[in-house]
């Protein structure tokens, strides 16, 4: 990995907005095919882009049988308590309606109801991705989501990974689709005669899934655009070089376009965590995605304190954080911008991906400094509530009516009045 100076940090600039416009006009295709034409379009995108020939669009019971049976049970027994502990985490999230009385007898309020209806996409083809499910599920379900729909792209073999359909099954999902990339996106805005039409889009996806989520923004809403995945290391003398390493290549496998940071205030450290990556790349799985990702987007800073370090930190937002000093908790209350972060040499990045309950759908690209992880709130929306007393109209009623007028709008005005006038 390069160290540089700080000067040379640059913004993460790796969001959908570099992608080419053939690629958007492509996804506006799909899509309004897959409006015009529904299920037909479905099935003949599914052969054109993953070469599968589906009989049927949804999983049944027995597809979902079968993969319970065929997965460990000890796995089985993993994924269900990964979901418990990510419903425990997204429980104290849940908010609650909320009324208070004025003296002159006005009420005013916020009332929460949960959306009718989400998709979730589970990225897929070519892995199975089960944590992905866990996360966008699960804090739909808590929010009170009356209709949850699961999509995700087939393997060669026309079925979803069993890991997928066990995950989901664990999660409470009733309905799952074997539909993948822009069309996926497009039935679950638009929907078909099979895909039912949904309020929301959640989850992760390649570049045309997150370029059609953009399109259908406004018919449907949806979470966020997810760019490639970053992780920045803040660390001082004390931290484990080989941990370091390990978990800025845990991200880097990811895609050629992830991005690995360490900040550190030690120049030893930085020296050490540079060969050290070097080493365990060479023996790693995925080593090509990951060698391009660390050569393009990975950068060791060596900061003149911690608190510069925080400042750098600050600047990149990034996807994930780990800060691994001597106190890292005295450290916290001097980020800002990070989608998550983890304190201390234990809590390395997978851990959040997996297990310890926190979601995994993060912002990206520097988006942190402005948005939020996935959470129970994604899945609610709010309604202001208003009963305005006589009291209140006779006190307050011409204030409002000027105001109206000040704006120009006199039947605005005029609804006031005519309530003034017959008191």
């Amino acid at each position: 990995m390069r160290i540089q100076s700080v000067s040379e940090l640059k913004s993460l600039e790796r969001s959908v907005e570099q992608n080419t416009e053939q690629q958007r006009i492509d996804v506006i295709e799909i899509l309004r095919t897959v409006k015009n034409e529904g299920d037909s379009a479905l099935f003949a995108y599914t052969n054109q882009f993953d070469g599968v020939t589906l009989d049927a669009l949804e999983v049944t019971k027995e597809e979902v049988d079968e993969a319970l049976s065929s997965l460990d049970q000890e796995m089985v027994n993993i994924i269900r308590e990964a979901a418990a502990n990510i419903r425990e985490y997204h429980e104290k999230q849940k908010k609650e309606s909320w009324f208070f009385t004025r003296e002159d007898g006005t009420l005013l309020g916020q009332k929460l109801t949960p959306l009718d209806s989400v998709g979730v996409y589970v990225p897929g083809g070519t892995a199975a991705y089960p944590s992905s499910v866990l996360m966008g599920v699960i804090p739909a379900v808590v929010a009170g989501v009356e209709e949850i729909v699961l999509v995700s792209p087939p393997g060669k073999d026309g079925k979803l990974p069993s890991a997928v359909l066990a995950a989901a099954h664990v999660a409470g999902v009733k309905r799952m689709f074997k539909i993948g990339g822009a069309q996926a996106i497009g039935a679950l805005a638009y929907g078909t005669e099979t895909v039912p039409k949904t309020d929301k889009i959640v989850g992760p996806g390649n570049i045309y899934v997150a370029l059609a989520k953009r399109e259908v923004f406004g018919v449907c809403d949806i979470d966020m655009i997810a760019g490639p995945s970053e992780i920045a290391v803040l660390a001082d003398e004390t931290a484990n070089v080989k941990y370091i390493a390990a978990d800025l290549l845990s991200q880097a496998e990811h895609d050629s376009r992830s991005a690995a940071f360490l900040v550190t205030t030690s120049n030893e450290l930085a020296e050490q965590v540079s060969k050290e990556v070097e080493k365990q790349l060479a023996s790693l799985p995925r080593k090509v995605i990951a060698s391009q990702a660390i050569k393009d987007f990975g950068a060791i800073y060596v900061v003149g304190s911690l608190d510069e370090g925080a400042e750098v930190i600050n600047k990149i937002a990034p996807e994930h954080l780990e800060i691994m000093t001597k106190d890292p908790m005295g450290l916290l209350g001097k980020i800002k911008h990070a989608g998550a972060i983890f304190l201390g040499e234990y809590s390395s990045e997978p851990v959040g991906d997996y297990f310890a309950g926190s979601n995994h759908v993060l912002p990206t690209s520097g988006t942190a400094r402005f948005s939020s992880p996935l959470n129970v709130d994604d899945y609610m929306k709010k309604s202001s509530v208003i009963r305005y007393s006589e009291q209140a109209i006779k006190e307050n009623g011409h204030k409002i009516s000027a105001f109206a007028r000040l704006e120009g709008l006199e039947a605005h005005a005029r609804a006031i009045d005519v309530r003034l006038e017959e008191k």
